[in-house]
């Protein structure tokens, strides 16, 4: 969803190129509308869409329940920015200008994620996670976690590789009748990273929150 001509045309050939097939709208009720009646992997989303911004329509996609992963174009790239735009429900965001090579491959990182996810196993080099099963597996050695390590776990690795909201951990491992303080958030954290060792690596980003990644080989 891009409404400058130069920048979409840019996009369309970029990702064309890269053997995606990509279907253009130029505001956020037409996007809304194109997915309530297609299919679609992902959405590329521009901010600064005319009437509702971009950040409005993943508001709004996420609202209606529609969980495909969204990648915002953006020409500011504050940290407020970057806050407000995970915290409303968006999955990476990608500074303009860029070249397309990176774009196509946030495209084909997120879409990795997504298949995962949805697949019910999700795996990072020496990690694998079994959402249904709710095991964890380093090595193939099965790993034993308490309940709130899983729902840690679990909410990070439904997003592997990118960066998750502390607000958003710290709701998924309260219970509905519950709340839990960011300091016992912290502990669960320090508490799964010492298990899962160096097989992976929780980050701790400064006023964004948490990422789930590959250790770094030695």
């Amino acid at each position: 969803m891009e409404d400058d001509d130069l920048v979409a045309d840019a996009i369309l050939r970029g990702l064309s190129a890269a053997n995606y097939s990509v279907h253009r709208v130029m505001s956020a009720e037409a996007a809304q509308a194109a997915i309530a009646n297609e299919e679609f992997a992902m959405a590329v989303i521009d901010v600064g869409l005319p009437g509702a911004d971009g950040l409005t329509l993943v508001r709004r996609l996420r609202s209606a329940g529609k969980s495909l992963p969204t990648l915002i174009l953006t020409a500011r790239c504050t940290l407020s920015d970057k806050v407000k735009a995970l915290d409303l429900g968006a999955d990476d965001f990608l500074s303009k200008p860029f070249e397309a090579a990176e774009l196509a491959a946030r495209c084909r990182a997120l879409m990795r994620r997504s298949h995962g996810a949805a697949s019910g196993m999700v795996k990072l080099n020496r990690i694998s996670v079994d959402l249904a099963g709710k095991r964890l597996c380093i090595d193939e050695a099965e790993v034993e976690l308490t309940a709130r390590e899983w729902l840690v776990l679990e909410c990070l690795a439904r997003r592997i590789g990118q960066i998750v909201p502390k607000e958003r951990v710290q709701q998924a491992v309260a219970g509905p009748d519950q709340d839990i303080t960011a300091n016992a958030v912290e502990v669960h954290i320090s508490r799964l990273r010492a298990k899962l060792g160096d097989a992976a690596i929780i980050r701790s980003l400064r006023g964004l929150g948490y990422r789930l990644e590959e250790a770094k080989a030695a």
